[in-house]
């Protein structure tokens, strides 16, 4: 009846090939989590939790400890997705920041993830966790 365009092994070949890529960039973000988690004082296993390792991000960058509830925002349709989406670039600033860098790169870890936070990882980033104060929004 219907005719495909290609074979069933192309279409596993690339379903292979993506999965690949997947797995690769899984285990980048992975590794860079549990060395930047590990920089920063707290246990770079933890990364491999979830909701913990959010908590932790959140004192990682000198939130309160009620702030990890704003992340469950993106519950709400649309509007909790934009309240996330805001959290998640005012809190990749402040990474940068606590880890020494500027805005700028707080504003590159937003747009080429993966990169910025192999850069903060596994570079001559130190950690300060005083260069923010608790009550500054950014």
């Amino acid at each position: 009846m219907y005719d495909f365009p290609f074979e069933p092994g192309f279409w596993i070949g690339i379903l292979t090939t993506y999965l690949f890529i997947l797995f690769g960039v899984a285990l980048i973000f992975i590794a860079a989590g549990w060395r930047l988690f590990s920089k920063a004082g707290q246990p770079g296993w933890a990364v491999l939790i979830p909701f913990y390792n959010l908590y932790l991000y959140t004192q990682i960058i000198r939130r309160p400890k009620w702030w990890i509830l704003l992340y469950f925002l993106g519950a709400i349709p649309f509007l909790g997705a934009l309240g996330v989406l805001f959290l998640s670039v005012i809190d990749s600033i402040r990474l940068a920041k606590v880890f020494g860098r500027s805005t700028e790169f707080g504003v590159g870890l937003i747009l080429l993830n993966i990169v910025f936070i192999a850069i903060l990882a596994f570079g001559k980033s130190d950690y300060d966790a005083f260069r923010v104060t608790e009550s500054e929004l950014i």
